[in-house]
């Protein structure tokens, strides 16, 4: 009998019936809480490039794919695309059956052909809007899955059997409220939830390049200095350093970052993890276009 065994039953001895009762029952309730609580889901980001990564078959569409089989199944997806801003207010999305959105052009018409037809997830969209403490967040039938939801769920979901809704980005607000959002946000990967941020860390439409494929290393030197300062601020957690990502990288920010509303989709998942216990694993690195970064984390297990 081991020496906290004996202790245990010295100490429970003395103690009357009617105490005696009500520890075993608050014991079992928890253990039955432990027997029942889902796991915490993981964060992840994925660095979603062109739209046309739905149709193709390549390196970044294979480790989508791929890393559907290293992930439980998580009851709703929570995405934060780049592609729903609402300046001014931050709305969820409250539909039934979310409407696949093109919000593209002169892309081939297989394209615009493809549905994701997955079912929404309004009681977890309200949910997550009660949990928003920065502001107040307007449910909303407006949007639906835009192509930085549903290009990257196409290959990581394919049978788009897992219901799913969008929050928006309010893009008056600076980083830090994007931040601080995703923070509030955390509760619901206990409740089953897998909350996707979708953009990319680098990306500015304008310095790109005529580069097929994804390449290593990025065709402009302030592109690959942003990235790499990025995984180095990622690989001991300074939170604020990417939250202040406009010092990040020297003078490589204002080019790599020239717009944030693919950056801000990072912050929500940097929020939503751990900076404590979970580190940013890198799924999946290198360059699209030659500039954008197509770099894909994962926070927990």
């Amino acid at each position: 009998m081991s020496l906290d065994t004996t202790r245990r039953r010295i100490l429970t001895a003395a103690l009357p019936a009617s105490v005696l009762s009500a520890l075993s029952s608050l014991a079992d309730l928890a253990q039955a809480r432990t027997d029942t609580a889902p796991e915490r889901m993981p964060v992840l980001f994925i660095g979603h490039g062109s739209p046309m990564n739905a149709l193709q078959d390549n390196e970044f569409t294979r480790t989508l794919r791929g890393w559907r089989a290293k992930l439980r199944q998580p009851k709703v997806m929570l995405v934060v695309s780049a592609h729903w801003l609402t300046p001014g207010s931050t709305a969820v999305g409250v539909q039934e059956r979310p409407k696949t959105i093109h919000d593209f052009g002169g892309f081939p018409k297989a394209l615009f052909d493809m549905q994701y037809p997955a079912p929404g997830a309004p009681e977890f969209a309200r949910e997550a809007a009660s949990l928003v403490r920065s502001a107040k967040v307007f449910p909303s039938e407006d949007w639906g899955l835009d192509h930085g939801t549903w290009t990257v769920l196409h290959h990581l979901y394919p049978d788009a059997d897992v219901p799913v809704f969008q929050l928006s980005i309010d893009y008056d607000r600076p980083s830090a409220f994007h931040h601080a959002v995703g923070r509030d946000l955390a509760l619901l990967r206990s409740k089953g939830v897998l909350i996707i941020g979708s953009g990319n860390v680098v990306h500015n439409l304008r310095a790109t390049d005529r580069i097929e494929g994804t390449r290593a290393t990025a065709s402009r030197p302030w592109a690959q200095a942003f990235d790499d300062a990025v995984r180095n601020a990622l690989a001991v957690r300074d939170d604020m350093a990417l939250v202040n990502y406009q010092r990040l990288g020297g003078d490589a920010s204002a080019t790599a970052v020239q717009t944030p509303d693919h950056y801000f989709p990072f912050l929500y998942a940097l929020g939503a993890s751990d900076s404590l216990s979970e580190k940013a694993v890198t799924v999946f690195e290198g360059f699209q276009a030659g500039t954008i970064s197509m770099r894909c984390l994962q926070f927990g297990a």
